[in-house]
């Protein structure tokens, strides 16, 4: 049988690469559904010579040109949108639903709002300022402007979790301000990358301004991300691989952009709505499987609601579908790979050893014959120390942890390496509000686990550097420069 068979995109053209192809499993059915091209070190330091030479013309087009090509390129994603959300789907293990919706849907709206990004003024009056005569001069009245630039070759590592939202959410903004990218997607699914970068070809992105480089092992990235051609590193994945690339960065004085993992706290308060608390953080057991950052996988709740919250949520998990994700009715589909299905596993049973209690979950799904599945799990009699606590499992399991009062729910919420984004429950909004502003994370939801897609996301301490979306990426992806005169 053969298989869609992809090329590396380099400098506007398709290009073999030079060490051959790998397949691309599906982790529902573990059948190959497509070669990724294997690039040489080589290769990569090419795409990024490429993305080197088109950045001065890239980066003085008319804001106009760059929307409207932002625009062009929605447009023909969205053309093509079925075949794209069957790829998707396939490579990622998403379901159907999420593959249309917050994968490709959501990769065609960050288009569209890039697209209306370029537009926004790149200049900020500043407040003049009344200077006496000294040193520096004599005394006036000195008017300032900020100017936001383009960084210069931008690498953009992205993630497995979302092939077309995570992505789209880099290269759009980096491309509306001026920048050119280099795009090293994820091993596990880099299909949908290649017809994102198609899709801007024909939309009419000049040659080297967008180039996509892939590979089955390290080699790929440490190139992207060391080569000398290259002025900043965007990258979503874990801390640790995030901690390698910052490396790497610090000595060149490469720009970052870091979004890295995450154990939100879902802080649960007496007064807290459960039916509400029960459905936001269920939603680590079927938004992809919990391999999202977001997800609200560490309940903290008040001890008077431990055995109702438990209860209801393992009622929840239960009722969820698992099974094969081109299934309408499935709600759980795979995790994204055999390797990572057993990370998983290990971390259950390493919370069984510690003397956590697993209340539903813990064993493969025992319908599914073939498929990267894992249950989802709740484990409950939790203590604060445990690993399944402190570290980032990135599955379908959540881990409840009781308190005594909101001082401690506080406190246990910020004793964490990481700080991305933490829920508060609670029926008194002010006092939610309250709890809210203690808490050490880039963002925090209440009674939600909605997002706002203009506020700013990225994380406290290890959960990452810098702030991206809406505006702020724009931001993220600017150099700015001051201009001073007298008035």
């Amino acid at each position: 049988m053969s298989h869609p068979t992809e090329r590396l995109f380099i400098g506007g053209e398709w290009v073999q690469p030079a060490a051959g192809h790998y397949e691309v499993v599906d982790p529902a059915t573990e059948e190959v559904v497509g070669l990724a091209p294997e690039a040489s070190r080589a290769q990569v330091y090419e795409a990024a010579a490429a993305a080197r030479a088109a950045f001065p013309a890239w980066s003085r087009t008319r804001p106009e040109e760059r929307a409207a090509i932002l625009d062009r390129a929605a447009d023909l994603v969205q053309r093509d949108f079925l075949a794209h959300t069957d790829v998707a789907r396939a490579e990622s293990g998403a379901t159907a639903s999420t593959a249309r919706g917050m994968q490709v849907g959501v990769g065609i709206a960050r288009f569209r709002r890039y697209a209306r990004g370029a537009l926004e003024p790149a200049e900020e009056a500043i407040a003049p300022q009344i200077s006496e005569a000294g040193p520096m001069g004599r005394a006036g009245v000195f008017g300032a402007l900020a100017v936001r630039h383009p960084v210069g070759v931008v690498t953009c590592v992205t993630s497995y979790n979302n092939p077309w939202a995570n992505p789209a959410g880099k290269i759009a903004p980096a491309l509306a301000m001026g920048n050119t990218v280099v795009v090293k997607p994820a091993p596990q699914d880099p299909l949908s990358v290649y017809r994102m970068a198609a899709a801007l070809a024909e939309a009419g992105v000049p040659p080297g301004v967008v180039n996509v480089v892939t590979g089955s092992g390290v080699e790929a990235g440490e190139a992207a991300v060391d080569s000398p051609d290259v002025d900043m590193v965007s990258f979503t994945g874990s801390t640790a691989v995030g901690q390698r690339i910052a490396e790497v960065c610090g000595r060149g004085m490469k720009r970052q952009l870091m979004e890295l993992g995450g154990k939100g706290a879902a802080l649960v308060l007496e007064d807290a709505d459960l039916d509400s608390a029960v459905a936001g953080i269920g939603t680590t057991f079927s938004f992809y499987s919990g391999q999202i950052c977001t997800a609200p996988t560490r309940v903290l709740v008040h001890r008077s609601r431990q055995d109702e919250l438990i209860g209801s949520l393992a009622a929840y998990a239960a009722s969820l579908a698992v099974g094969d994700p081109s299934d309408r009715a499935t709600v759980v589909g795979p995790v994204i790979s055999a390797a990572h299905r057993d990370r998983v596993e290990a971390y259950v049973a390493q919370g069984r050893k510690e003397g956590a209690r697993v209340v539903t979950g813990g064993v493969r799904p025992g319908h599914l014959d073939r498929g990267f599945y894992v249950a989802p799990t709740l484990l409950a009699d939790c203590t604060p120390q445990m690993r399944v606590v402190r570290e980032e499992i990135f599955g379908p399991v959540v881990v409840v942890v009781p308190f005594d009062d909101e001082e401690e729910g506080v406190a246990l919420a910020n004793d964490s390496d990481y700080g991305l984004i933490d829920y508060v429950w609670s029926g008194d909004v002010a006092r939610a509000f309250r709890v809210a502003r203690r808490l050490r994370a880039g963002g925090v939801g209440v009674n939600t686990v909605g997002r706002n897609m203009e506020a700013p996301f990225g994380g406290f301490k290890r959960s990452g550097v810098g702030r991206d979306v809406g505006s702020y990426a724009l931001h993220a992806y600017s150099e700015t420069q001051a201009i001073v005169w007298p008035g």
